[in-house]
């Protein structure tokens, strides 16, 4: 199931790009997003991450409209066809400047407060503006748990087996990781996907689908500079610099939350319980089994969609 014209509105200010598509100047950005529900719905703002796109949630969204939610799904920078509005903006990929984008999303669509829920890049994205702004947040649904970290915290050794799971981390550090993945991009991605959720049995017309995203002009660099900004090895933008600063000391989330894990998560995750403390508002973790592994809201649409309905009432 694609998301079609059919299961996105034409609501609001923004421009149409494609057939349920939409798009708005939000920040360094010109975004391109999913927009459906009723356009007085409560918001709720989808996040995916790497290496996924918009149609992890094609099966959540029509729940939410059905349960009189607006649901909001952009695709972040990188990815599809959202696009930087400037050949000088840095293609940075650090954690600040993903939140940014989401909070520029929101002013330009002039949305107060939001329900926000994501997966991986999404889930840590959605994890900082409910720890920096939460007076923008109403609910928060973050798939592994807290996810906010720094460059000091990525220069620390792991255990050996941990350390062998972020193998890709050390791939992008160096240079033949970097044209690598500019080579390779469709299969290495297709191979995070079997990896991070060994369990899901999904075809190349799915994978296909979301793999369209991956030709944006900026993906690799945005990814790589992700990466290597995590280990210290690239610089971010110093407008950051204040957000990073707060983000170092493990800041507290106060909204109401939910988070998710799936039994079957391939990729590196925290457990549960070394991140629950962080969390001081209402709070529930949830377990989804079946062997569901890292994107949880394409692997179990119902159970994603559900928190975010119980998290929007708390």
């Amino acid at each position: 199931m694609t998301i079609a014209a059919t299961q996105i509105g034409g609501i609001g200010a923004a421009a149409v790009t494609a057939p349920g598509l939409k798009h708005i100047q939000a920040g360094a950005l010109d975004v391109s997003y999913a927009d459906t529900g009723p356009a007085m719905g409560d918001p709720v703002i989808l996040l995916h991450g790497w290496p996924y796109d918009i149609h992890a949630f094609a099966e959540v969204s029509p729940i939410l409209v059905a349960a009189g939610y607006r649901a909001i799904i952009p695709y972040l920078r990188g990815y599809g066809p959202t696009r930087f509005l400037s050949a000088d903006t840095m293609r940075s990929g650090q954690p600040a400047a993903l939140a940014t984008d989401a909070i520029d999303l929101m002013d330009a669509l002039k949305i107060e407060r939001a329900v926000l829920a994501g997966f991986d890049w999404g889930a840590r994205t959605a994890d900082i503006v409910a720890a920096l702004w939460p007076e923008r947040v109403s609910g928060l649904v973050a798939v592994s748990g807290y996810l906010i970290g720094s460059q000091a915290a990525g220069k620390q050794p792991l255990p050996p087996e941990a350390e062998l799971q972020w193998w890709y981390q050390y791939y992008f550090a160096t240079e033949r990781g970097r044209l690598g993945y500019e080579k390779n991009r469709h299969d290495f991605n297709k191979l995070i996907w079997k990896i991070a959720s060994p369990k899901w049995n999904f075809d190349d017309a799915t994978f296909d689908r979301s793999a369209e995203a991956f030709d944006n002009a900026d993906h690799v660099a945005i990814v790589i500079h992700n990466y290597r900004w995590r280990l210290g090895l690239a610089d971010g933008e110093r407008k950051y610099d204040d957000i990073e600063a707060k983000l170092a000391t493990g800041p507290l989330i106060s909204v109401p939350t939910i988070t998710m894990e799936g039994d079957a998560n391939g990729a590196p995750h925290p457990p549960p319980e070394a991140y629950a403390g962080k969390f001081t508002g209402k709070y529930e973790h949830r377990t989804i089994t079946g062997g569901i592994g890292h994107n949880l809201p394409q692997e179990a649409p119902r159970d994603f969609a559900l928190a975010v309905i119980d998290v929007g009432k708390a």
